[in-house]
């Protein structure tokens, strides 16, 4: 296990090194990963975006035959900008027992483990196959998982189980909610400030709109579902970024903010989406239209992250806990790409090393004693699709 976790440490140090921004072109980890599988006698292929700048690597280990074990993680990490780190966010750190860097945990550590144990799959004899599949900008909505999941339904062959590798603290997750990525563009007019009632300020409209967003959050966090395992147990509603206007003497010509909201399982997030597209046509519009035709309000919905509902999970969940001999389970509030394959039929769980706690965080860092863990699940589930 020492020189399999020396190796694992290894590669940890080489994908936290890649600058893999959500948004940004994806080369340089995906080329990597696609050299590091190549020089251990694997296979992968690439499923790319419209422009052909991200991709989503995927590989298989074993008979390519149906069942077997999907191990899915993604490439992406969120921003490091206005964060205070001590240490380079992008080279691996050593503090003692904590690896800190972007990514070290989220997710870039189970990727680690999974690309460490290659050898470990490759000498199983596997009657099974293990499929790796890593997608792409999974912290800004899961725009790769259509295109992984397209790229998945052209295999002759169709896994069983899938793995998510998010970290879970090594427990089992069988759901979580959905998350809306969302952003609402507003058009005003701009006059000089010395009579505003000539003009329309966006961010004028932008605070009421926020206020109805803020109004809808307090309805449903005074209505939790009671005896919900979520924490908190509701939908719930933040506005993470805004901006506008050019000068403090003039009416705001234009506002933009970024949302997002992340609903329930079993709930319809498109009418949370109906309702404020509905106040703004309503009783914003007219006014702003009435001083100017050319006032818009535009709700988008960027990417709708589907939640991962736990009546598709069994499957799945009963393979970790023979793998690993865990029979709790769990849910938890962050969103994950394992909406997306259970929403085309996968029986999928979240499971992985570290805590979501450190995520997206300055100093953020995976301990080694938690990819050791790692590991040995992918010792285990080795052994077992070797039966």
């Amino acid at each position: 296990m020492t020189d399999a976790l020396d190796n694992t440490i290894t590669i940890l140090e080489r994908l936290v090194s890649f600058d893999s921004i959500s948004g940004k072109p994806t080369h340089g980890i995906v080329g990597y990963i696609q050299d590091y599988l190549s020089s251990q006698g694997v296979e992968s292929t690439l499923s790319y975006d419209d422009a052909g700048e991200r991709a989503n690597v995927f590989a298989t280990i074993g008979p390519e035959t149906d069942g077997g074990v999907v191990l899915n993680g993604h490439t992406d990490v969120v921003p490091v900008a206005g964060q205070n780190w001590n240490s380079d966010p992008f080279k691996l750190t050593r503090d003692g027992t904590r690896l800190h860097g972007r990514g070290s945990v989220d997710m870039k550590g189970f990727l680690a483990c999974v690309l460490g144990a290659v050898p470990t799959f490759q000498a199983a004899g596997l009657n099974k196959p293990i499929h790796m599949a890593f997608s792409y900008d999974e912290e800004t909505g899961g725009y790769g998982m259509p295109v992984l999941l397209e790229h998945m339904a052209g295999k002759a062959f169709r896994p069983a189980v899938v793995i998510v590798g998010e970290p879970t603290e090594m427990k089992i997750i069988t759901g979580h909610k959905g998350g809306y990525e969302m952003r609402t563009e507003i058009t005003g007019f701009e006059v000089h400030s010395c009579d505003p009632s000539k003009g329309v300020n966006a961010i004028s409209a932008a605070m009421k709109l926020i206020s109805k967003i803020e109004e809808i959050g307090a309805r449903f966090a005074a209505n939790p579902y009671p005896g919900s395992p979520y924490d908190p147990p509701h939908t719930t509603l933040n506005v993470g970024i805004i901006e506008g206007g050019a000068a403090r003497n003039a009416t705001a010509g234009w506002c933009n903010f970024d949302w997002e909201f992340r609903p329930m399982p079993g709930e319809n997030g498109d009418e949370v989406v109906d309702e404020l597209k509905a106040y703004a046509e309503t009783e914003l519009l007219p006014p702003m239209k009435a001083v100017n035709g050319a006032a818009a309000i535009n709700i988008i919905t960027e990417s709708p992250v589907p939640p991962l509902n736990d009546a598709n999970a069994a499957e799945a969940a009963a393979f970790v806990s023979e793998v690993t001999g865990l029979n709790s389970q769990g849910v938890v509030s962050f969103g994950t790409d394992a909406g997306y394959f259970s929403g085309a039929g996968f029986s999928t769980v979240v499971f992985g090393p570290g805590s979501i706690t450190r995520a997206h965080q300055p100093n953020e860092y995976i301990e080694t004693g938690e990819l050791a863990q790692g590991l040995d699940f992918m010792t285990k589930i080795a052994q077992r699709l070797s039966r």
